[in-house]
């Protein structure tokens, strides 16, 4: 995620840090500080701090429970609303999902009992006020763990509880209708979020924006895996594209870029063979940056994910899901076409038309 550094990793998974949180830390600190000086600001920002700490742990309860059926993920970042974990693919059977869902706010659960034993004697209602810096702050910390175990298992997209009623429904319906249900649940609850934060707290607007296009994309993404199960790339492939030659000039590729509207420019040996990726901005830079005459390869990307003509479009998924095309290739590794998420949503378009439809391109990669 950019704006984004890495703190640290753990078991292969990078911990990172988005600079919105220090900007969310910092003006924690300084409320602080105005209200009680410096022991306040640090009381404060020491519990927060404690407070993103078990949204790691909560996370790495899914990655780690994840990684028991061959999911990956290499990254979770931290963000002012909590943390998101990047996941390349969530597990194919419903049951694994809802596994994988629980095991965040299990985490939680965990650690508030645990709290709660340290604590010894505990009023829930004493601590529930997690913001009087009177109140102890493990008791207040137990209290935010329960608060989060909760409020995740609501039933809405993007939270844990919208995937435990997503996998629960794709039992009976579908894995592509219970998302179609729990993402308009999770709309639903965005809307009530907002209309709420127009009483006082606009921190809740914030959060449901973001909850909104949580929902939507989980949808969108969803609907991209359905459109490619089963079908192969050169079938989903776009082939009217503008390649670029390894020895062509900047002045060259600004006239590709002109004549074409496309967005990623393929870069090619003279035997066809993929050999790089040139996007519009890279180009654009590789003008600022050099004279028209200079070679433009240096500028492209030299590593770009490929698959083969007649593989199923599911293995390109994460790559395109993070906006990367995927260029499709023959046996000889030949540019045949370009995977982007514009062609599966075509696919997805043609398919909603006629759902009958099938694809005849395949003797282009024989």
């Amino acid at each position: 995620m950019r704006w984004s550094f890495t703190l640290g990793t753990f078991k292969g998974t990078a911990v990172r840090i988005h600079i919105t949180l220090l900007l969310f830390l910092a003006w924690i600190g300084m409320a602080a500080y105005q209200r009680g000086g410096a022991e306040a600001a640090g009381q404060s920002l020491l519990f927060i701090s404690a407070i993103f700490l078990c949204v790691v742990l909560h996370e790495f309860g899914h990655i780690l429970t994840a990684r028991q059926f061959g999911v990956v993920s290499p990254e979770v970042t931290l963000l002012p609303i909590g943390g998101v974990a990047d996941m390349e693919s969530m597990p194919k059977k419903p049951w694994q999902e809802l596994l994988v869902a629980v095991a965040g706010p299990s985490v939680n659960i965990v650690i508030a009992v645990a709290l709660f034993a340290i604590s010894g004697a505990f009023n829930l209602g004493q601590a529930a006020h997690i913001s009087d810096p009177h109140i102890g702050i493990l008791e207040r910390l137990a209290a935010t763990n329960v608060f989060l175990a909760v409020f995740n298992l609501v039933p809405a997209f993007p939270m844990d509880g919208g995937r435990v009623l997503r996998a629960a429904l794709a039992m009976w319906l579908g894995q592509a209708r219970a998302t179609r249900i729990a993402a308009l649940i999770g709309q639903g609850f965005a809307f009530f979020l907002g209309f709420a934060g127009l009483f006082g707290h606009p921190m809740l607007i914030f959060i449901a924006i973001f909850v909104y296009i949580a929902a939507a994309g989980e949808a969108q993404m969803t609907s991209l895996s359905e459109a490619a199960r089963g079908l192969p790339a050169v079938d989903a492939m776009e082939t009217r594209i503008a390649a670029i030659g390894r020895g062509a000039t900047v002045s060259e590729a600004i006239d590709t870029l002109l004549a074409t509207s496309q967005d990623d420019f393929p870069v090619v040996d003279s035997s066809g063979r993929l050999v790089g990726l040139l996007s519009r901005p890279e180009i654009v830079e590789a003008l600022r940056a050099a004279e028209p005459g200079a070679p433009i390869v240096p500028f492209a990307k030299q590593e770009i994910a490929t698959i083969g003509a007649h593989e199923m479009v599911d293995a390109a998924l994460p790559r395109l899901n993070a906006g990367d095309p995927v260029g499709v290739v023959d046996v000889e590794g030949r540019l045949l076409g370009l995977l982007t998420r514009q062609s599966l949503a075509e696919i997805m378009m043609i398919r909603d038309a006629r759902p009958d439809w099938r694809f005849r391109r395949r003797e282009m990669a024989s």
